[in-house]
């Protein structure tokens, strides 16, 4: 098939590889002009992957327009803030096409002012018919390590599972599993909820906790993605998936993790913005949190983790006192999944 990826940073050029190692024709869209003559000329992308040699059936652009002309599948890889003003204009060009591609998305956040996940951004720009239907690919992936084929796994969700199956179909190789799931909201809040606990992962390690406190974390981390998530109708069984607590794991366990990294370097004194300018690439969670602790006033969920990292980030709040105020919270009962589906 024809795939265009709109978006050549690392991950966008790691699911290049993996497409064209299928022997799909893929087109690689980004804004650098160095980055697209250096893919097309070297079949390198040094700025995001540097010891990745790309297969030479990867094709590289900075015309949009050309870039998804013949596309039967079209594939965002951009960070949130974006979408909606690419997708206007790939908008634009779609009314031309005479073939409805297949649109999927791989980012991980939550638009700030309408509180949308990514899916909803996209039918929110463009008409429902100009593609056929939008699937989320999202599960616990570092770009590093899929662009030197260790072992993946993630999930394909969609409404329509057939739609989910040609994505699985698309994607999958010896290196490179995808499963299948119809619950795209739990699927993009776990996706995007989980940055949130991987700044508190960062933080704990530049605050020199141990294994105790990282596993705590996770674990009540998990509890509060589960209770917004299952409020805004989401499946409760799907943060227990790859797109859950496979996701929360990798992020919250790896120094690849931006969002971990961002979180290191919160806890050694660096101001929000100067974290953003020293990881030099989008750090999702700092932004997803502002709209997590917005979403759990409006359900009204008790999210203690994600409001003590508001208070760091938007409140200038001491790193320390927020970790007091969290251990002298009065006692709870662990909940259930059977108490959550009950409520």
């Amino acid at each position: 098939m024809n795939i265009s990826i709109i978006g050549s940073g690392s991950w966008g050029t790691a699911l290049a590889k993996v497409l064209a190692d299928n022997s799909h024709q893929v087109i690689l869209w980004g804004l650098d002009t160095s980055v697209a003559e250096e893919i097309n000329k070297y079949h390198t992308n040094t700025s995001y992957l540097p010891e990745l040699k790309l297969p030479e059936n990867i094709k590289a652009s900075n015309d949009l327009e050309n870039s998804i002309l013949l596309a039967d599948i079209i594939l965002i890889a951009l960070p949130t803030k974006a979408i909606r003003s690419v997708m206007s204009g790939v908008h634009s060009f779609l009314s031309r096409k005479t073939r409805k591609p297949l649109l999927v998305h791989v980012s991980k956040g939550l638009e700030q002012e309408t509180h949308m996940r990514v899916s909803q951004i996209i039918s929110d720009v463009v008409p429902r018919e100009l593609y056929q239907e939008i699937v989320v690919l999202s599960g616990p992936s570092h770009a590093e390590e899929v662009a030197r084929e260790d072992i993946t796994t993630i999930t394909a969700a969609s409404e329509s599972l057939e739609a989910a199956q040609k994505i699985q179909a698309c994607f999958m190789n010896h290196y490179f599993r995808v499963y299948t799931n119809t619950d795209v909201i739990g699927v993009e809040l776990g996706a995007a909820l989980k940055n949130i606990i991987a700044l508190g992962a960062g933080i704990l390690h530049g605050l020199g906790y141990g294994d105790n406190a990282k596993a705590a974390l996770i674990t009540r981390g998990l509890a509060e993605i589960s209770r917004l998530g299952i409020e805004m109708g989401a499946d409760p069984l799907t943060f227990a998936g790859l797109s859950g607590v496979g996701d929360l794991i990798v992020t919250c366990t790896s120094i690849h993790s931006r969002n971990w990294q961002a979180g290191n370097l919160l806890a050694q004194g660096y101001q929000p913005e100067e974290v953003t300018q020293k990881v030099r690439m989008v750090v999702e969670g700092m932004s997803t949190c502002r709209v997590a602790y917005e979403l759990a006033q409006q359900y009204q969920v008790e999210m203690p983790i994600t409001e003590g990292l508001y208070q760091v980030i938007y409140e200038k709040a001491e790193l320390k006192e927020v970790m007091r105020q969290l251990m002298s919270r009065s006692g709870k009962q662990e909940a259930s999944m059977a108490q959550h589906e009950e409520k």
